[in-house]
Protein backbone atom coordinates (compact mmCIF):
# COMPACT_ATOMS: atom_id res chain seq x y z
CA UNK A 1 0.00 0.00 0.00
CA UNK A 2 1.39 3.22 -0.90
CA UNK A 3 0.66 7.03 0.70
CA UNK A 4 1.21 9.74 -1.14
CA UNK A 5 -0.12 13.70 -1.11
CA UNK A 6 -2.92 14.90 -2.87
CA UNK A 7 -0.47 16.51 -5.35
CA UNK A 8 1.09 13.51 -5.71
CA UNK A 9 -1.93 11.71 -6.29
CA UNK A 10 -2.75 14.97 -9.49
CA UNK A 11 0.65 14.16 -11.01
CA UNK A 12 0.33 10.32 -10.90
CA UNK A 13 -3.18 9.62 -11.18
CA UNK A 14 -2.52 7.54 -14.55
CA UNK A 15 -0.20 5.48 -13.10
CA UNK A 16 -2.16 5.43 -9.66
CA UNK A 17 -5.29 3.70 -11.73
CA UNK A 18 -2.81 1.24 -13.08
CA UNK A 19 -1.81 -0.24 -9.62
CA UNK A 20 -5.03 -0.12 -8.36
CA UNK A 21 -6.02 -1.88 -11.21
CA UNK A 22 -3.61 -4.36 -10.28
CA UNK A 23 -4.96 -4.63 -7.08
CA UNK A 24 -2.57 -2.07 -5.31
CA UNK A 25 -4.29 0.16 -3.08
CA UNK A 26 -3.36 3.30 -2.55
CA UNK A 27 -3.69 5.95 0.24
CA UNK A 28 -3.98 9.93 -0.43
CA UNK A 29 -3.41 11.93 2.67
CA UNK A 30 -3.82 15.51 2.88
CA UNK A 31 -0.52 16.47 4.78
CA UNK A 32 0.38 13.32 7.14
CA UNK A 33 -3.70 12.81 7.66
CA UNK A 34 -4.83 10.32 5.14
CA UNK A 35 -8.09 11.15 3.60
CA UNK A 36 -8.85 9.07 1.02
CA UNK A 37 -8.22 5.35 -0.18
CA UNK A 38 -7.52 4.56 -4.11
CA UNK A 39 -8.52 0.93 -4.79
CA UNK A 40 -9.76 -1.38 -7.81
CA UNK A 41 -14.12 -1.42 -8.69
CA UNK A 42 -14.74 -4.92 -9.00
CA UNK A 43 -16.31 -5.90 -12.29
CA UNK A 44 -19.67 -7.15 -11.81
CA UNK A 45 -20.89 -9.71 -14.48
CA UNK A 46 -23.51 -9.00 -17.34
CA UNK A 47 -26.89 -9.02 -16.18
CA UNK A 48 -28.60 -12.57 -17.67
CA UNK A 49 -32.49 -12.25 -17.98
CA UNK A 50 -34.10 -15.18 -16.18
CA UNK A 51 -31.19 -15.52 -13.87
CA UNK A 52 -33.36 -15.45 -10.92
CA UNK A 53 -36.41 -18.34 -11.98
CA UNK A 54 -37.33 -20.10 -9.14
CA UNK A 55 -35.24 -18.38 -6.40
CA UNK A 56 -38.53 -15.81 -5.95
CA UNK A 57 -41.47 -16.31 -4.95
CA UNK A 58 -44.65 -14.00 -4.78
CA UNK A 59 -47.51 -15.52 -2.46
CA UNK A 60 -50.88 -14.98 -4.10
CA UNK A 61 -51.34 -12.13 -1.46
CA UNK A 62 -49.21 -9.68 -2.96
CA UNK A 63 -51.96 -9.59 -5.74
CA UNK A 64 -54.75 -8.73 -3.36
CA UNK A 65 -56.31 -5.14 -3.26
CA UNK A 66 -55.24 -3.22 -0.71
CA UNK A 67 -57.35 -2.84 2.68
CA UNK A 68 -58.55 0.61 2.68
CA UNK A 69 -56.85 1.43 6.13
CA UNK A 70 -53.74 0.97 4.16
CA UNK A 71 -54.90 2.60 0.88
CA UNK A 72 -55.82 5.84 2.42
CA UNK A 73 -52.49 6.25 4.07
CA UNK A 74 -51.14 6.68 0.20
CA UNK A 75 -53.59 9.73 -0.96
Amino acid sequence: MSIGTIRDAKINLTRLIEKASKGEEGIIARGAKPVARLVAVEAKGKRQPGSLKGKLRVGSEFFEPLPESELSGWR
